[in-house]
């Protein structure tokens, strides 16, 4: 039986064209926005953002007069955009998947209570999962959610499917946050999960993400090797 989906018109067509951009070489051209009306049956503005979505994400270039085409894929993320570990894996033409190391509902600590926004000791999510591109680990994450995401996460195959996707069609749509950004030694355990030898740096990003009502739905850490991932950083300079 098949699954309704229950996000936006846009957001399905960008989910669509996501997973479409994987496939195609930078440079390539993609559907207008009257022929992704056409193929979708939507009007022109759903159509418009979605492909105004993927534009800001960095995925597609947008050249008035001319069309769309495939982006080149950065060599890593921007630092002031969040993209799901799996479609940030797939842009860069690497294949994807985690392994499950827990998931589970228990209490809230004091931290993550503070982090959520919700009273101590409330139910939580806490899902912990290595993750891997093309079979080589690159990131150890823990995150954790409100108790209010239980049954879609609990359910959910999370050796390949991204978590937001999973919340998103369980109608909880993700915004916006805010990150901290340090480095770490790497401990004995996530020398042994990663694949490299205690003490050597890890690139340690800790995050948490509200919905568009300002809600805190995520507190995550994700402990990255630092030789296999990084954080690109556009500013401007300040005059004196």
């Amino acid at each position: 039986m098949r699954t309704l989906d229950h996000r936006p018109q846009y957001r399905q067509i960008e989910a669509a064209l996501r997973r479409r951009i994987a496939s195609l070489q930078p440079g390539a051209r993609l559907p207008s926005d009257t022929q992704l009306r056409e193929e979708f049956g939507v009007s022109r503005m759903t159509a418009r953002n979605a492909m105004q979505q993927l534009a800001e994400d960095g995925l597609i270039e947008r050249q008035p007069g001319r069309g769309s085409f495939v982006a080149e894929a950065p060599a890593h993320r921007q630092a002031n955009r969040l993209m799901t570990f799996t479609h940030e894996m797939m842009r860069t033409g690497r294949s994807p998947n985690s392994v499950v190391l827990e998931r589970s509902i228990r209490p809230s600590t004091a931290p993550e209570s503070a982090d959520l926004g919700i009273p101590p000791r409330q139910p939580v999510v806490h899902l912990r999962r290595l993750r891997l591109a093309d079979g080589l680990p690159v990131a150890l994450e823990s995150t954790v959610l409100l108790g209010s995401c239980a049954a879609p996460v609990m359910a959910a195959e999370l050796d390949r499917e991204s978590l937001h996707e999973i919340l998103r069609r369980a109608g909880i749509v993700l915004r916006r946050g805010t990150s901290t950004i340090a480095a770490a030694a790497a401990s004995s355990e996530d020398a042994r999960l990663l694949e490299t030898r205690p003490g050597d740096p890890l690139l340690v990003e800790r995050r948490v993400i509200a919905d568009g009502h300002g809600r805190r739905i995520e507190a995550t850490e994700s402990r990255y090797r630092a030789d296999r991932y990084g954080l690109d950083v556009r500013f401007e300079v300040e005059s004196p």
